[in-house]
């Protein structure tokens, strides 16, 4: 099969998601400029750097009350900060409660029933009991082809990871499960690893 975006692809559902995956989902944080939290996943997400340190997530849809945009990418624009909280298999309904379509004025940490606490170098907060927070500050901005498709890059400036999952003094994704977007409605989790040296090594 071979089909060209712009002419659609025929089938019941778009494939395209199902072809990138798995997605890590990056569970931002954020504050708006009243102080009301804010919190979503984004399937659309990724480490860009190490030095320094630094991620990325896109956001492609809008709000009716956010002019143009969602509550993440405004209050990032506001404050020039945000949280990415690392989802676990354990918290995969929060994960989904915190996606609705709510109000900018509610704050999605209640409505999941999840605590915030205070990030320590920005004003935001994180996801209390998340395997890994990454606290970042805004870097910049990119505006995308198609409409409300911006793509947000931020410099990491803490880290926080939860002592159990550490082993070893290595970071151990099987302890928590980390969460994977596949495409449709479709999530999987970490259970297993492998290891492959490179051919350099």
């Amino acid at each position: 099969m071979f089909y060209r975006p712009k002419d659609g692809h025929g089938l019941p559902h778009n494939p395209f998601n199902a072809i990138i995956t798995p997605r890590p989902i990056g569970w931002i944080s954020s504050r708006d400029a009243e102080g009301i939290n804010n919190l979503a996943p984004y399937s659309f997400f990724n480490g860009v750097a190490y030095t320094p340190p630094q991620v990325m997530f896109a956001s492609t849809g809008t709000k009716h009350d956010q002019n143009g945009t969602k509550d993440s990418l405004a209050n990032i624009e506001a404050t020039e900060v945000f949280c990415v909280n690392v989802v676990a298999h354990a918290h995969r309904d929060a994960m989904n409660a915190s996606s609705a379509g709510l109000p900018k004025h509610v704050d999605e940490f209640g409505h999941a029933g999840l605590t915030p606490i205070e990030c320590e170098t920005i004003p935001c907060a994180r996801i209390e009991g998340a395997p890994a927070a990454l606290e970042c500050k805004l870097t910049q901005i990119v505006t995308l082809p198609g409409e409300a498709n911006r793509v947000v890059f931020g410099e990491v400036t803490g880290v926080h990871l939860r002592d159990d999952c550490l082993r070893d003094g290595i970071f151990d994704v099987t302890s928590f499960q980390p969460l994977a977007r596949l495409g449709y409605r479709d999530y999987s989790v970490v259970t297993e690893l492998f290891s492959l040296n490179r051919p350099d090594d």
